[in-house]
């Protein structure tokens, strides 16, 4: 790694009437850092972007592992967006992957309920879908026929959602308010929360609607299910998570021109006449100063906070307030085909949302596993269960897959492993909007990113990407780029 310290010659591609020479350090690899350094490397920055860890991609990557049934490519969780997520869709478009990531091409969710606790109850499957009618009515004959809910429940659903649809996510008033609340002012039952609220909402927020600012929750439903018809089609990687954040995004921000410092952290940030000194650790190769005009702290919130100056912002000990909240995920490898759809989700179950992730990890590529089968388990808001030892989570879900699976009853099981991100996402509790930081710190030319700034969103990739790129707009901003040559905010 050579030393970041000399400034830098203006970029070739500087657009023109932009301060010449300027040069940025991005402090983490994840979706917000990345989409920070490619946004300031297109504007003709001198970019470095330093990640701790010996890859791209924060908390949504890949790694190998060696099974009974060969080697497998394991995405740490799984990952997912919709449609209305505009700012994650362009920037897989920029590094290349939106082929790789695709979307349905209308929502359907299977939704499995296996009949009670005793288990020995009648089957259920529901699917919430849409039409191509206009809201509301693009869901109406999906909720009017949903076998989880009764009528009267059904009813109380409509009554709810257009109460919530009067709602601004934006109001302050409202995150000081939890959704559980809410709900039950609005009628609805345990069983209409578990079956359809919390079925959406844990996925998106990562805590149940009790422990969910309302705020937050009347973002992810308005968004999703009332802004357009086709707003929640559901997205995700059809290739291992590294292929595209790890891979695709390195290719892109060397093409940009961006210097990517693995295995690299920064240690102090100090500012001088001449702009900011950041101090890197590099392991064998010691320490060195990287001099920037702009700096980005693409970092969890807890690491921003180490790093930021005194007076940088203002009450920043709010920042080690926020909260996180863990994703437990269960791998399982069975001897046969046990899930004919790429989903489903579950109610009336701990099991929350399956995925069939054999063709992802390679498994039916290696020689004798042609009728192996896949399948990741994601658990949202696991606080109860993210420690709990792997022979104890066996013991409960396994059979609980087979309780949803009658296919999976008797059949053999290669392999059963555990990932765990105990820190997965800040936690969406009531009151936390007030407690988010803006990009823009009282420090010139800092500035923060991450799912955790104020970006309007819960803890997902679209907030992450979002953050980047507020950020960017806010140092480009700064540094006199006009307004039409600054990264444009989604929609």
């Amino acid at each position: 790694m050579t030393s970041g310290a000399t400034r830098l010659g203006r970029h070739p591609d500087l657009p023109s009437g932009a301060p010449q020479g300027r040069t940025a350090v991005v402090v983490g690899g994840g979706l917000a850092g990345t989409t920070a350094a490619l946004a300031l490397a297109d504007a003709g920055l001198r970019v470095t972007l330093i990640e701790g860890r010996p890859r791209l991609g924060g908390l949504v990557f890949s790694f190998r592992r060696e099974s009974a049934v060969g080697e497998l490519s394991v995405d740490n969780g799984q990952h997912v967006y919709l449609r209305c997520c505009t700012a994650y869709r362009s920037l897989l478009e920029r590094i290349g992957a939106l082929d790789l990531v695709p979307l349905q091409d209308r929502l359907d969710v299977p939704v499995l309920d296996p009949g009670g606790s005793s288990g020995r109850g009648r089957m259920r499957l529901g699917r919430l879908r849409r039409s191509a009618l206009p809201v509301p009515l693009h869901l109406a004959r999906s909720l009017a026929g949903y076998p989880h809910l009764s009528p009267a429940e059904r009813a109380g659903v409509v009554r709810a959602t257009l109460a919530l649809k009067g709602l601004d996510p934006a109001d302050p008033a409202l995150d000081g308010v939890d959704f559980g609340s809410w709900l039950r002012r609005y009628g609805q039952s345990a069983r209409a929360v578990e079956a359809l609220w919390d079925l959406v909402g844990i996925a998106t927020l990562n805590a149940r609607a009790e422990h969910a600012s309302l705020g937050l929750a009347a973002k992810v439903f308005k968004t999703g299910l009332l802004s357009a018809p086709g707003a929640a089609d559901i997205g995700w990687s059809r290739v291992p998570l590294g292929d595209v954040h790890d891979d695709r995004a390195r290719t892109a921000l060397e093409k940009a021109g961006v210097r990517i410092a693995l295995r690299t952290r920064a240690g102090a940030l100090t500012r001088g006449d001449d702009g900011w000194q950041v101090t890197v650790e590099n392991g064998p190769h010691g320490s060195e100063q990287l001099a920037a005009d702009t700096v980005v702290l693409a970092v969890p919130q807890r690491e921003a906070h180490a790093l930021l100056p005194d007076g940088a912002l203002a009450g920043k000990d709010r920042l080690l307030e926020i909260g996180t909240a863990p994703i437990l995920n269960l791998h399982v490898v069975y001897d046969r085909t046990v899930l004919r759809r790429p989903f489903f989700a579950a109610v009336g179950s701990p099991v929350q949302w399956v995925f069939d992730r054999t063709d992802a990890s390679g498994l039916t590529r290696v020689p004798g596993n042609e009728r192996c089968q896949y399948l990741a388990v994601s658990q949202s808001a696991a606080q109860e269960e993210i420690d709990q030892p792997v022979a104890k989570l066996r013991a409960r879900y396994l059979p609980e897959l087979e309780r949803l699976l009658p296919a999976a009853r008797g059949a053999r099981i290669h392999d059963f492993f555990v990932t765990r991100e105990r820190t997965a996402t800040f936690a969406p509790a009531p009151g936390v909007g007030r407690l988010r930081p803006a990009a823009r710190t009282q420090a010139p030319g800092l500035y923060l990113a991450g799912a955790w700034t104020a970006t309007g969103w819960p803890a997902t990739m679209e907030s992450a990407v979002r953050s980047g790129t507020a950020a960017a707009r806010e140092a480009l901003t700064e540094l006199g780029f006009p307004q039409g040559q600054l990264p444009q905010e989604a929609a």
